[in-house]
């Protein structure tokens, strides 16, 4: 799930505890080119106010047109195709033909509903992944542990949508640079949740960007506070071996999806053997690393070093093997 989700669960509660009903919908499959992937989240009233997105803005434009011209949907409960024949694609300017699902639903505020909300809440918030249950037929909705292997995000067969719910990306900065800086740039663009970690003070006063958590102590003691979950990305990017290595040491211990370190390949050789000798990291740690980090993209300055590093970043959780984006990147478009 994207930082953006966890905006849309806190505007859902904040309505909801007014006593407001509720549009809730969730993307349940794109075919062709879509700007947001299956799982996103958006929130609406019935006056067009909402929070989130489908489409990057011509499928929510839609459907608040929609939802504002009273034109309401007959069930609790509904999955819709937007773009599904050529001309609605054309109307919407959907990209590459795309077409998507989407769930929609309208909930009244109800306690049963908020204590669903606070659930879905605290899981984008914490360590755990959950399964959502919503039967189309009837409307009914409820909660599981999710112990099955990766699977898709959002399933569906003939009576149920099955949607997981797990902790939203998280960045975790070991410490400020020039690089780091535009990887928070990039990140909260991209959904992330970010914070950043440097006990340094003049590093931190030079630090501005919005929506980014700063923590003043060291990343290492953060990291090892239990700050992780499994859908986080760790990356030291300050070439300091004060800041750099501790921060390694501890994020090999946890579950995040992409450990990575600032260096070239001679640095990087060089900070493996130190990690070896000094922090005791085995060879299956020290490999959980990425160093020198980044997709090579014959980045020099911050801003495309920044650019590698997320590309990286996202490759990797998406599960898309580095020769699989070579040879992407040599199909003509």
């Amino acid at each position: 799930m994207h930082h953006m989700d966890v905006r849309v669960l806190e505007q859902a509660l904040d309505w909801a505890r007014s006593g407001q009903p509720i549009w809730l919908c969730t993307v349940v499959s794109t075919y062709g080119s879509s700007p947001r992937p299956p799982g996103s989240l958006l929130v609406a009233l019935d006056d067009g106010r909402y929070v989130g997105s489908l489409s990057g803005g011509c499928v929510e434009d839609a459907f608040i047109e929609s939802i504002r011209d009273g034109a309401l949907f007959p069930h609790t409960v509904q999955c819709i195709d937007y773009g599904a024949t050529q001309e609605e694609s054309q109307r919407l300017e959907l990209p590459c033909g795309g077409v998507l699902r989407v769930m929609i639903e309208r909930r009244e505020a109800n306690a049963e509903w908020l204590t669903h909300l606070e659930v879905l809440h605290a899981t984008l918030l914490g360590q755990k992944q959950l399964i959502r249950q919503v039967q189309l037929d009837g409307g009914r909705y409820r909660v599981s542990l999710d112990q099955a292997t990766p699977a898709p995000v959002v399933r569906e067969d003939d009576a149920t949508i099955y949607v997981r719910i797990g902790p939203a990306l998280r960045l975790i900065l070991a410490g400020i640079s020039p690089v780091a800086e535009y990887c928070a740039h990039f990140a909260r663009t991209m959904g992330f949740e970010v914070i950043v970690c440097d006990p340094r003070a003049d590093k931190r006063a030079g630090f501005d960007v919005p929506g980014v958590e700063v923590q003043s102590v060291l990343p290492a003691l953060f990291i090892a506070s239990g700050a992780t979950h499994g859908a986080t990305a760790i990356v030291a990017l300050t070439h300091d071996p004060r800041l750099d290595d501790p921060s390694m040491i501890e994020a090999v211990k946890t579950e995040a999806f992409y450990i990575g370190a600032m260096g070239s390949v001679n640095t990087s050789r060089t900070r493996a053997a130190r990690l070896a000798r000094s922090g005791g990291l085995s060879d299956a740690q020290i490999a959980r690393i990425h160093m020198p980090i980044g997709l090579n993209l014959g980045s020099k300055a911050p801003a495309e070093i920044a650019l590698a590093v997320m590309a990286d970043i996202l490759r990797t959780h998406r599960g898309v093997e580095v020769n699989d984006v070579v040879s992407r990147a040599r199909v003509p478009a």
